[in-house]
């Protein structure tokens, strides 16, 4: 079975069926989920061997006659898989556990870090991450992969069926073109007492945001500032335990300290995850009590771990959801690229959009607290809330989005009177849509109308 596509498209199950029965042996067609991949339980391994060469090469055969359509839908799928769990890099599949003089040095910065001034951090950073603009993948500044290998999917499957167009439930609710979350990462106390501006920014723009609070060591989290974030339309999320830069350094201090976010998470009622500098073992997900996660990004060059999902969709990690970054932090638009515009975020922005994915920002209260960052800020959610208004982004909270994808992975597309109509969860905000292809590109339709089945 075509997990990835099934879950991602939510087309009708008898789209793929008549292709993987096609009269092939079981084990030429068999995709099933690896060990650890189902639901609720830990990841151990994809047993994919594919590398970026493969991936590529994955891409070419299918312009191949002779290749067949079962065999190189399994090969997409698993591909896909490869790409969102980042095995394509040691460290990423491995955790962030380095030995010896590396390992002295990043304990020592951790150490030492609270001292450092952004000015002297960040030339720091920039000698850690020379030659990141030499990186050949994933592709910057948005790697769209798995994206492409979807629609590889889709023409297989449109061509094997021989139909101008087949149906799914579409990404968004209410028709939504694409969506947008805003997250905030809260470093130090400065950050902290920033919140309240950066709040007040955002009403008026009608915006609502995500502040993820280190729990221990860094600053006090007295209630009333969890409060206050919450009394504002905001979401309270954890960030990490400490920030030490420890979190992932072994599988033993990872479960330990696992118990203690699970508490604050329960004792916050706050269902998100980011790990702080976006360090990361997806393998050891599964020990956090939480809905989603925030901690992978799409293509991590400006990152002490690199990678990447090259993906600009949720999608799920077990039972744990999983909201990519797909667009640069602030931090290193302003540091690391000097950047002072929003030339970048757009030019990001429109690729995702034209993808109809999630445009996730990390803005940090600690680095937009001065008059000229505080303007680019405000005016990145002038944007975006022209966005909203002209182009059907939908402005969410990731717990929102959260909701959604987990209804929409609940929902079933049946047809009912020759139509096709949605059953499940949330149904009344789902629409149908369809996949043709037009010019061998393939293209999107919305049924604009509520197609909820009868019964529902």
């Amino acid at each position: 079975m075509l997990t990835n596509f099934l879950e991602h498209t939510c087309c009708p199950q008898a789209t793929v069926s008549p292709l993987l029965t096609d009269g092939r042996a079981a084990s030429e067609v068999d995709c099933e989920v690896p060990p650890g991949y189902a639901k609720g339980r830990p990841i151990t391994r994809i047993g994919s061997t594919f590398s970026p060469v493969d991936l590529s090469t994955a891409l070419q055969r299918l312009a191949s006659a002779d290749a067949q359509p079962v065999s190189r839908l399994s090969d997409l799928d698993d591909a896909i898989s490869f790409l969102r769990l980042e095995q394509y890099v040691d460290s990423s599949a491995s955790g962030i556990r380095q030995r010896g003089p590396k390992s002295l040095v990043r304990q020592c910065y951790y150490l030492m870090r609270p001292l450092f001034p952004v000015s002297f951090r960040k030339h720091l950073q920039r000698i850690a991450l020379r030659g990141w603009d030499s990186i050949p993948f994933p592709t910057w500044p948005v790697d769209l992969t798995t994206e492409k290998l979807m629609e590889a999917m889709w023409r297989l499957l449109l061509r094997f069926h021989d139909l101008e167009e087949l149906p799914f439930i579409w990404f968004w609710p209410d028709g939504q073109s694409s969506c947008c979350i805003m997250t905030h990462d809260v470093e130090t106390h400065i950050g902290r007492d920033f919140c309240t501006t950066m709040m007040k920014i955002e009403e008026r723009h009608g915006f609502t945001s995500a502040f993820e609070v280190v729990p221990e060591e860094r600053y006090a989290v007295p209630d009333e500032f969890l409060q206050e974030i919450r009394g504002s339309g905001c979401e309270v999320c954890i960030h990490g335990l400490n920030h030490d830069g420890h979190l992932f350094s072994s599988e033993t201090v990872f479960l330990e300290r696992a118990k203690k976010i699970n508490a604050y998470a329960k004792s916050w009622g706050a269902v998100g995850f980011r790990s702080p500098v976006m360090y990361r073992n997806l393998a050891w997900l599964h020990a956090l009590q939480i809905s989603y996660d925030m901690s992978v990004p799409n293509v991590a060059h400006l990152d002490p771990q690199r990678g990447g999902c090259c993906t600009v969709m949720p999608y799920f990690i077990g039972d744990i959801l999983e909201l990519p970054l797909t667009t640069t932090q602030d931090y290193s638009l302003f540091h690391i690229l000097q950047q002072r515009s929003l030339d970048l975020w757009i030019k990001q922005i429109a690729m995702i959009r034209e993808r109809h994915g999630l445009i996730s920002f990390i803005v940090h209260p600690d680095y937009v607290n001065e008059q000229w960052s505080s303007n680019l800020y405000d005016s990145l959610l002038g944007y975006l809330s022209e966005l909203r208004s002209d182009h059907a982004v939908w402005i969410a909270l990731p717990r929102e989005v959260d909701g959604w994808w987990r209804a929409r992975r609940e929902m079933r597309l049946i047809q009912q009177d020759g139509t096709w109509r949605i059953s499940g969860p949330q149904a009344e905000r789902a629409r149908v849509a369809y996949a043709s292809l037009r010019d061998d590109r393939v293209v999107y339709r919305i049924d604009e109308a509520k197609a909820v089945a009868s019964g529902d």
